[in-house]
């Protein structure tokens, strides 16, 4: 009979999900941070911490940039929907790629710890709490949070993967394609 821990151990130590670490420290900060300000702080309040940059506590209860956050309470749970269906199959997709890719799974990573922090918001207190406010004289960016800045991040690592191994796995399926042509 095969030894169910070594196999799980494998199944940890062999694909990307030996990364989700990453997500569960991108979920804690997220979520920490968030309580902070909720434990500190009341609705729409902004403490300047540099010329640039407020802590400004707002309630999101759109998705990026606050859209459809007017459309009457469906999207909390189109958007939930969203996320839990996209954290699934980045879960599946870690657990497929091989041990010899880092960068994408540390990307989706990433993603997928930001992904939870916001859905977690979304279930508990019907909107995602922002307050991360950089702004140039007075114009604003829209308000984020660490789970924000996490998804931010796995995307910046997608599209630096993408740069400097997109042409590689390109070369690879051409020359994969060629020797079936050859045959």
């Amino acid at each position: 009979m095969p030894n169910m821990t070594s196999s799980k151990t494998g199944l940890f130590r062999d694909t990307g999900l030996r990364f989700l670490w990453i997500s569960v420290v991108a979920f804690a900060l997220d979520q920490w941070s968030k309580y902070a300000v909720l434990d500190s702080m009341n609705l729409y309040q902004s403490i300047e911490v540099l010329p640039f940059f407020n802590l400004t506590h707002v309630h999101n209860y759109g998705a990026a940039f606050s859209f459809l956050s007017s459309a009457g309470g469906w999207q909390r749970w189109f958007f939930t929907a969203i996320a839990i269906g996209i954290s699934a199959v980045i879960l599946w997709w870690l657990k497929q790629s091989p041990r010899s890719q880092k960068l994408l799974p540390v990307a989706f990573s990433f993603i997928l710890g930001g992904a939870l922090g916001n859905v977690y918001d979304r279930l508990v207190h019907g909107y995602v709490i922002d307050f991360l406010d950089f702004y140039v004289n007075n114009w604003h960016w829209p308000a984020f949070n660490i789970a924000d800045s996490a998804i931010f991040i796995g995307a910046a690592l997608l599209i630096v993967d993408m740069l400097k191994n997109g042409d590689k796995s390109e070369d690879k399926t051409q020359a994969d394609n060629s020797k079936t042509s050859q045959q």
